[in-house]
């Protein structure tokens, strides 16, 4: 790999996920999209592979009144590599108030399922909304499949749906989707093989990142290619999926579902929050994740001898805990540089 060459034709990234980590990262990726190349390393083009197994809220009650795929996610991406400024994006985000019919909807997603109405194809219309939007990136559902998440839970008992998994509160043996046999978008396959950089996260665990990877040949197609592979660690425990999980047992969970991908880098927060924010979180039972006691050594397991683990202030300052999406995007490049210029490292 040529760092220099990176330089000269900018880059290819796909972003893997759903939720709010995928579009965190977008909004900060989106300020590396150039159109001529630039001195340091520049995106040419920015991809997002969003999960379509949502059946909460809005989008919920869209997908059953009108069966369509569920447009929360895809919107909020669309909202994060969109221009902050105009007031379309503010539309997006708008959600209406009231116990009426059109309470709790967000106009983003009603505009996606009128488009999609109008023009009879899903895609197509996520196609056009980002257009509309001058959105920086392209934007593609895992599948276009009718797909819902079924979990195994640890007592033996089965649970369907996004909403119903992380409301029990109960350890997941085994998470799978139903149909199991559903087919990629062709384009999600083109943008991977095409890919320099995949990320992978952050993002709920078991409702946002594995839906993706078990999306038939999306796993296979990410182990395939020659792209930096880089697996963004969540900053938080979310109650009900990842009850005390680890960074380890994150990483555990993609392997044993995902054994095909061989992450290159993983990125990590070294930052501790603040303790009026773990006295809020822990009273929703999410605790914050890979700061006290997880030394490097604890992930040979489940790491290649080639990963590089990157620990780094991450925290975006507020009151909520999140990802700071400029400072994100800056290491996930920066990961690209060095897969560039570091020596390999022999088979």
């Amino acid at each position: 790999m040529n760092y220099l060459s990176d330089i000269n034709r900018g880059l290819n990234l796909v972003a893997l996920g759903g939720g709010t980590g995928l579009s965190t990262l977008l909004a900060g990726l989106k300020c590396l999209v150039r159109e001529t190349p630039a001195a340091e390393l520049w995106i040419a083009s920015l991809s997002a592979i969003v999960t379509v197994s949502d059946d909460g809220g809005s989008s919920g009650r869209l997908r059953e009144e009108l069966q369509m795929l569920p447009p929360g996610d895809i919107r909020n991406c669309m909202i994060a590599l969109s221009e902050d400024s105009t007031l379309l994006s503010r539309l997006f985000r708008h959600r209406f108030r009231g116990d009426g019919e059109l309470g709790g909807h967000s106009f983003g997603n009603l505009f996606l399922a009128a488009l999609t109405e109008v023009t009879g194809d899903f895609t197509e219309a996520v196609r056009l909304s980002s257009e509309v939007l001058a959105s920086k990136g392209h934007i593609y559902p895992a599948t276009i499949s009718d797909v819902r998440l079924v979990a195994e839970l640890a007592d033996g008992s089965e649970v369907r749906g996004e909403t119903h998994i992380s409301a029990s509160r109960a350890p997941i043996r085994r998470l799978r989707l139903e149909p199991e046999q559903c087919l990629p978008l062709p384009e999600v396959l083109k943008a991977i093989r095409n890919a320099d950089v995949i990320t992978v996260g952050p993002g709920s665990l078991y409702t946002s990142i594995l839906p993706n990877l078990l999306v038939a040949k999306v796993a296979a197609a990410i182990g395939a290619s020659e792209a930096t592979k880089i697996f963004i660690c969540n900053l938080m425990t979310q109650p009900g999926e990842t009850d005390n999980y680890s960074a380890r047992q994150h990483l555990e969970t993609i392997k044993a579902y995902a054994p095909e991908i061989h992450f290159d880098f993983v990125i990590m927060n070294d930052r501790r929050i603040t303790v009026e924010q773990a006295e809020r979180y822990a009273l929703e039972g999410a605790y914050q994740i890979g700061v006290d006691d997880e030394p490097v050594d604890s992930f040979a397991s489940v790491l290649d001898q080639s990963t590089i683990v990157v620990r780094t202030n991450l925290l975006e300052a507020g009151e909520k805990v999140r990802h700071d999406s400029a400072r994100l995007a800056s290491v996930v490049l920066a990961c690209r540089q060095q897969a560039c210029t570091q020596p390999a490292v022999p088979a």
